[in-house]
């Protein structure tokens, strides 16, 4: 039998058996993984260069984009790694930081996406306000609120995760190092604590899910009071991107933590795992490039700007 301070390592899962299989996972996962990279950068680059940009939404939106990077870059390169050498282990170190890595920039992600929501509240219900209400200085704070809160919450689930006595064996039934399935290794009844914890966390991110609700119910609300289509049209256009990246992000979390064990396999909790946490990375640059305008207008003029210093 297993005790976890004998455990120096654990055995993740395979995501193929035969060489082809794990080759055709590497070369797939660093496409999407080199794609995540290239669009995040584009767009933290794109807003810190054109002062045009520097904007309470833009300034979130470049905290989400490093917030992706940081998840994308947490699993990937140690799934790519694995399959490449041929490899399933990762030391209790390794995984101890990959889960509160993982842990923190969903968390942090999830609480920035709350903030933004306030931003297209204030934008579009409150724009007499909106300069003071989301200066410089409040931006910064709630930012800073969003990452703190994450450390925070991952913290404690990682502290007390990795406190719990293992007594069933090392292999995970994942790719990655997460909760659920380290919880599967402890002995019955040890894991009580952290159910706690888990109970608490969803309860506080129910309550930001209500916030966004209630905030787009009033953002709908003040839309169709718009006279003009065209001003409808541009007021929607600014708050779609956020509305896609959120509904992506909770409908992937919310069926990760909620499918019924009865259906529950590796092969599913494999496919969920890349929902949650390769997938939004991958495509919220995607989203919120292809709905701004301004944001596209202004990455070609700094490409095209780019290409003239070269000739």
């Amino acid at each position: 039998m297993f005790n976890s301070s004998s455990i120096t390592q654990f055995l993740l899962l395979a995501l193929a058996d035969t060489r082809e299989l794990q080759l055709l996972h590497f070369w797939l996962s660093l496409g999407i993984y080199l794609a995540a990279l290239m669009a995040n950068g584009l767009i933290i680059t794109t807003v810190v260069c054109d002062h045009h940009l520097h904007t309470p939404m833009y300034f979130f939106l470049l905290n989400l984009s490093l917030l992706d990077l940081g998840s994308i870059s947490t699993i990937v390169p140690k799934a790519m790694a694995n399959s490449l050498w041929d490899t399933r282990d990762i030391s209790y170190s390794g995984c101890a930081a990959q889960l509160f890595l993982i842990v923190f920039f969903l968390s942090a992600e999830y609480f920035l996406l709350t903030v933004m929501a306030y931003d297209r509240f204030v934008a579009i219900c409150q724009p007499l306000h909106y300069g003071t209400l989301l200066g410089s200085r409040a931006c910064v704070h709630m930012a800073a609120a969003a990452w703190a809160s994450g450390f925070l919450n991952a913290a404690l689930h990682t502290a007390n995760t990795l406190s719990l006595p293992l007594c069933q064996g090392n292999a995970l039934g994942q790719v990655f190092c997460e909760i659920p399935q380290i919880l599967k290794l402890s002995c019955s009844h040890t894991y009580l604590r952290e159910v706690g914890l888990l109970v608490g966390g969803a309860s506080l991110f129910f309550g930001c899910f209500v916030f966004i609700v209630l905030s787009y119910m009033q953002i709908f609300r003040a839309v169709l009071r718009i006279p003009s289509e065209q001003g409808r049209h541009k007021a929607f256009s600014t708050c779609l991107p956020h509305l896609s990246v959120v509904s992506l992000f909770v409908s992937t979390a919310t069926f990760a933590c909620l499918k019924p064990p009865s259906i529950s396999s590796p092969s599913l909790d494999l496919v969920v795992s890349v929902l949650y946490s390769v997938v939004p990375p991958a495509l919220n640059p995607l989203i919120y490039s292809m709905r701004n305008e301004e944001l596209k207008d202004t990455l070609k003029k700094l490409m095209h700007s780019h290409l003239s210093q070269k000739q």
